[in-house]
């Protein structure tokens, strides 16, 4: 189900003080959309910036395992 059929459906229900909400919310999303823009993705921009994080997150975990490793090597020393 698409959200729009989901919206249909669920407009159904509602009473005609409810629909006049949302008529007025609809509006409102309407006027900002105007004065905010909706934030456009670069998709490759994406990818790069998660590689490069990807890359950080596991450079951390290697450096994270050798301290875990040595903290464990002085552990069975006691």
């Amino acid at each position: 189900m698409t959200v729009k059929e989901y919206l249909l459906k669920e407009l159904d229900g509602l009473d005609e003080k409810q629909l006049h909400e949302i008529e007025e919310y609809i509006r409102f999303i309407k006027f900002r959309s105007r004065f905010i823009p909706s934030p456009a993705f670069d998709e490759r921009q994406i990818s790069r910036i998660y590689a490069e994080s990807a890359e950080e997150d596991r450079q951390l975990a290697e450096e994270g395992m050798a301290d875990y490793a040595n903290s464990l090597a002085k552990e069975d020393k006691r």
